[in-house]
């Protein structure tokens, strides 16, 4: 895969994002020429990307925009190879609060960058969904012929533009794979997350509040998920499908919970946290993925354990508690 990849050009939208940074990371060090687009701000912050080891970042073209803008889009895709489209509004919560944001964001940006991928005849993109889309299981494993189904604003605005892309794929031949990864996590991810926010409450006081404990969820370490991507970035004809990326476990937030705190090794009191807790038919319950398309296709599977992948980021989080406000509700 590093050789396929080598002095590829190749564009990331969301690079200052979670999954995004993480992506410039392995794109940087299999020596892809990246350009790395974060979202404007009069701060001049990269975001995620600010947490990039120096000899990686100095490989990546950073560039601040808005894929709202479609003029600025057709300008950032324009003599790319590759794009890995990431740039997406996601707090769940959030969604409930601005709905109109997340369909602005979600599903016009997609539009542009689509469009701007069709103009300029880009050799592959990669559009990243969410399991979120395909709402509480009807079975599990979910494959990708699951049913999709939007229990949130999110879930609606991601399957829209799930089904943009799949319209450009078939009505303009559009070279389009949709990804789409279930729960990943790892360093680097905000307190917005479950995970994140129960270590970091952990470390520094004695009571962690969390909302629900029943969902179960599908957990996939970040590096994982970056090396679907990359394998999903080379693979030869795949154009057309989505795949997923997933271990093919479920596991509840409650025993989520349990290993982050056997993690830390503290003892605290669990506090039930009302504004942490979706409206009842909002909360999709159960989330496992079927993966072997992405075993078959890219070649892939998950390597790091949710173990040890836990304790790696109770580390990280550890080593970095200043950018994170354990008593802060963040959406």
């Amino acid at each position: 895969m590093s050789s396929e990849l080598k002095d590829r050009s190749v564009l990331v939208t969301g690079a200052g994002g979670f999954i995004g940074s993480h992506l410039v990371d392995g794109l940087a060090a299999r020596g892809a020429r990246v350009r790395a687009l974060v979202h404007y701000n009069s701060r001049n912050d990269w975001g995620l990307l600010e947490q990039m080891p120096e000899p990686l970042r100095a490989r990546a073209e950073v560039v601040s925009g808005d894929i709202r803008d479609p003029f600025f889009v057709d300008r950032v895709v324009a003599g790319v190879e590759i794009v890995f489209h990431l740039a997406a509004l996601i707090p769940i919560p959030y969604s409930y609060v601005a709905p109109a944001e997340f369909v602005d964001t979600n599903v016009r940006g997609t539009l542009n960058v689509l469009e701007a991928v069709r103009r300029h005849a880009t050799a592959r993109m990669l559009h990243t969904s969410t399991s979120e889309t395909y709402g509480t299981a009807r079975y599990t494993p979910i494959d990708e012929k699951h049913p999709l189904q939007a229990q949130s604003p999110y879930a609606a605005s991601k399957i829209a533009a799930d089904k943009l892309a799949e319209s450009y794929g078939l009505s303009f031949g559009t070279p389009v794979v949709v990804v789409r990864p279930f729960n990943t996590y790892g360093p680097r991810q905000s307190a917005r997350a479950f995970l994140p926010t129960v270590l970091a409450q952990a470390l520094t006081g004695e009571t962690v509040r969390v909302g629900s404990l029943d969902p179960v969820r599908d957990m996939n370490y970040v590096g994982d998920t970056v090396a679907g991507f990359l394998a999903a970035a080379v693979a030869p004809g795949i154009e057309g499908l989505t795949i997923n990326l997933g271990s093919g476990r479920g596991v509840s937030m409650r025993e989520l919970l349990d290993l982050a705190l056997e993690v830390t090794g503290r003892t605290v009191r669990i506090e039930t946290d009302d504004a942490r807790i979706r409206p009842e038919k909002s909360e999709v319950m159960e989330l496992v993925c079927d993966a072997r398309l992405a075993r078959e296709r890219l070649g892939w599977t998950p390597r790091v354990g949710l173990e040890d992948g836990v304790r790696r980021t109770a580390e990280w989080i550890g080593r970095h508690l200043e950018r994170y406000k354990p008593g802060v509700y963040n959406i």
